[in-house]
């Protein structure tokens, strides 16, 4: 559709359209030892409008599709990807997003384990009757980025860069409550991974004694009683996560929160 002007752009209904920001801890290759950072995967476009710019995965919603099924779908089709964590996010819907027919955004956010998301470790979750498998598209149009290259950031194509602002203050708030940096881990964990984790999502260093005395305190968290072997120094002990026992007093909505401190997803109509 080409560019339309004001009395155009009236005549013409919105389209609803679902859009997923997905954040992963990865290392540089070029730096491999460098502090891990958080990146996003995003879509090459190639088709106007912003042809050849960058955006957030997404596509627009099918009239058989609910809300978080094409948030599902589309990073599946367009990325490869099919994330543990999938949450509603924000709905986006000025009017001058688009400079075609206006566009209303469901957006979502996600978080995906380095292994989840390109590594040699796959993994299976099934959606439907269906098994699939997540890795990143091997397609020219399809790659990671650092969430905090403003080269990368300002290039985003429509008002995919104030989403991705919304996400990761969004991520920001909720580790700083919750249990979420444990998505970014595995099952066990020590807890120096845990603290890169909380050090790559809030942008700076954190002193190690603090940190651990602050964890430890945390509701949920459980001795393994095992160690992570095959490091250079003494082998760090493996903590989980575990979800507390629900209390008698508890309301349906705090029963229904996961072990990470958030509900597992957000439900369509709910304010995100």
């Amino acid at each position: 559709m080409d560019h339309l002007n004001v009395s155009e752009r009236a005549a013409v209904s919105p389209e609803v359209a679902v859009s997923t920001v997905i954040f992963s801890l990865r290392r540089s290759t070029c730096e491999p030892s460098a502090s891990a950072q958080l990146w996003i995967p995003l879509v090459r476009r190639t088709r106007e409008p912003y042809r050849g710019q960058w955006a957030l995965p997404g596509g627009p919603l099918a009239a058989h599709q609910s809300l978080q099924g094409a948030a599902a779908e589309n990073l599946r089709t367009t990325t490869g990807l099919v994330p543990r964590y999938l949450e509603q996010l924000y709905t986006f819907g000025g009017v001058d997003r688009s400079p075609t027919q206006r566009v209303v955004t469901i957006a979502y956010w996600a978080l995906v384990r380095e292994d989840e998301s390109g590594g040699d470790a796959l993994f299976g979750t099934a959606w439907g009757a269906r098994t699939v498998s997540s890795q990143i598209r091997d397609d020219p149009n399809v790659a990671w980025f650092p969430v905090d290259s403003p080269q990368v950031r300002e290039g985003l194509a429509f008002d995919h860069s104030n989403i991705v602002d919304y996400a990761l203050w969004r991520l920001r708030n909720k580790v700083t409550y919750g249990q979420i940096a444990n998505r970014f881990v595995g099952e066990t964990f020590t807890l120096g991974q845990v603290r890169e984790v909380y050090e790559a999502v809030l942008g700076r260093r954190l002193d190690p004694a603090n940190f651990r005395r602050q964890l430890m305190g945390a509701a949920g968290l459980e001795d393994t009683g095992e160690y992570l072997h095959g490091v250079k120094h003494r082998p760090p002990k493996l903590y989980r996560y575990v979800e507390p026992e629900p209390r008698a007093e508890q309301s349906e909505a705090e029963q229904t929160t996961n072990p990470s401190g958030t509900r597992p997803l957000a439900q369509e109509g709910s304010r995100a």
